[in-house]
């Protein structure tokens, strides 16, 4: 099925139209040669819709009141939901004009219709479906800085939301390749910057001297308001006081907090749009290219099947033998085994992960021997190194519960369970024998996989881990439960008398106050 046109492609042909042709009405050859033209750049190409500086204007105001960079906060999911609202708008309000346009210009508006229905219908609800989704998930990550307090996992929070923000903005799986679609917003707005220039060009000369009366108003506005609001605010102490609350503290680093918040935001806004006004084109099957014998690559998957097994069997030896066999066989004991063996397995499953990918992109599928061989051996492979995964992850959770449990060691953990996922969703695609839906998939997986982390609230998790192993006669250590966030202050409930009033108060000594732009649940219930 061919995809049809949607309104960013309308908007770039109208853009040739306008933009790609000189001044006198016809194209010139280039230099090269008598048949080579001369191609202007994307930005010149591409019609600025109405209503993108409006939507950069509120994205980056919005960002610039509401985010405070230095703490999770209920002001990033807000600017977020904001901008994406002033984005989706502007690229509504633009494909429903060129629609109505191309309709008007057919004459025709059923026979349109009746052709533009069977061919584009369930194209547009998938890609609105998967906008969608990963927009859902954008908000979702930034959601997080409202409800947990640990600095650490909403950073990772934030970077998936702008990986996700930039694939909601693409759509579809474009040509340029999923590097491209993750940084998408961030890679166009070098061309962003002169297309609205050059698309809002007109609109500036028709309003300019609109605009010079509109700024000398302002200038006056704010003339008068520097000389009678200190008046008035020395005149009453009860007006002095409104005034404190809703006036901004000026100093030099909220000033430049904001600048930065808008200049940035803002910019992103602009991008995402020109993104969508000329979207990138969509990613196609490519003939051929597959160079890899069944001779070439079934040897070494089939040494690695076999060496997998191996390993798998001697698992199920220490498993059932336990901490006497391991001691007689390694001179270890089953925590040290285990904390000796996890890296080595993390590496196992990574490489790999490579491997799989790799044969499945360039394996030969030309025969149903060929096919046959290559799910055959490829599962096989795929659920051996699921075994791996589960020995690795085991070997932590034992190597944590003897030595201790960390922040650094429950993310190596998430990780290790995350490529667990991967190799489910490698094993659908040899099934299948196709990967083209993949990269999207893990990339979906991963964030995720940080949503239900947050949902688990790891931090808390570590301490309630801690506390039983202290209560199992081990050591607490304390002073990295004070390191933590307010986010394990109910886990502290299960801590006697001093000790549970020296860990809060010293987790509460940090706090500080939060505005309402910055208020977080955990830190508020910790108050």
């Amino acid at each position: 099925m061919v995809d049809p046109p949607v309104a960013g492609s309308d908007m770039r042909a109208a853009g040739i139209a306008a933009a790609g042709t000189p001044a006198g009405g016809s194209a010139q050859p280039s230099p090269g040669g008598p048949t080579a033209w001369q191609r202007p750049p994307k930005w010149r190409r591409v019609v600025c819709p109405p209503g993108v500086v409006p939507a950069a204007l509120v994205s980056g105001l919005a960002a610039a009141i509401l985010v405070r960079w230095d703490r999770p906060g209920i002001g990033w999911v807000l600017a977020a939901a904001i901008a994406a609202t002033a984005v989706v708008l502007v690229d509504r309000n633009a494909r429903r004009a060129v629609a109505s346009t191309t309709k008007d210009s057919t004459g025709d508006a059923e026979q349109a219709a009746e052709r533009s229905v069977a061919t584009s219908h369930y194209a547009r609800r998938a890609r609105f479906a998967g906008r969608a989704w990963w927009a859902t998930l954008a908000l979702a990550l930034l959601a997080v800085g409202a409800v947990r307090a640990a600095g650490w996992l909403f950073a990772l929070c934030v970077l998936a939301a702008c990986v996700a923000g930039s694939l909601a903005v693409v759509g579809r799986r474009s040509a340029n390749g999923i590097l491209y679609d993750t940084l998408a917003v961030g890679l166009e707005a070098v061309s962003a910057v002169p297309w609205v220039y050059a698309g809002t060009a007109r609109v500036r000369g028709a309003h300019t001297p609109r605009a010079r009366r509109l700024g000398l108003s302002v200038a006056v506005t704010v003339a008068l308001l520097a000389v009678f609001v200190p008046l008035l605010g020395s005149a009453d102490a009860m007006f002095a006081a409104l005034l404190e609350t809703v006036t901004p503290d000026l100093d030099i680093p909220s000033v430049v907090r904001w600048i930065v918040l808008f200049a940035v935001v803002a910019l992103g806004a602009v991008s995402a749009l020109f993104v969508l006004a000329g979207p990138p084109p969509p990613a196609t099957a490519r003939a051929g290219g597959r160079t890899l014998r069944r001779s070439e690559w079934a040897l070494p998957v089939g040494a690695l099947a076999i060496l997998f097994a191996a390993f798998v069997a001697t698992q199920f030896v220490v498993l059932f033998g336990g901490d006497e066999h391991v001691r007689k066989t390694s001179g270890l004991t089953y925590a040290e085994y285990a904390r000796a063996g996890f890296w080595q397995l993390s590496a196992v499953t990574v490489l790999t992960l490579a491997v799989l990918v790799v044969v499945l992109r360039w394996a030969s599928q030309d025969t149903p021997a060929d096919r046959w061989w290559l799910r055959g051996l490829l599962t096989a492979v795929s659920l051996l190194a699921l075994v791996i995964v589960a020995s690795a992850l085991g070997r932590m959770w034992t190597y944590q519960r003897a030595y201790g449990f960390t922040v650094l060691r429950l993310l190596v953990e998430v990780c290790e369970l995350w490529l667990g996922l991967v190799y489910v969703l490698v094993l659908f695609a040899v099934l299948r024998l196709r990967r083209a839906w993949l990269p999207r998939a893990v990339l979906g997986t991963a964030m995720a996989t940080l949503v239900a982390l947050a949902v688990v609230d790891p931090e808390r998790l570590i301490a309630e881990e801690n506390i039983d192993r202290w209560q199992r006669g081990k050591a607490l250590d304390t002073e990295y439960l004070v390191t933590l966030s307010p986010d394990i202050m109910p886990a502290t409930e299960r801590l006697p008398e001093p000790l549970r009033a020296d860990v809060r108060a010293r987790l509460r000594s940090d706090l500080g106050e939060d505005s309402w732009q910055s208020w977080n649940l955990s830190r508020a219930r910790a108050r």
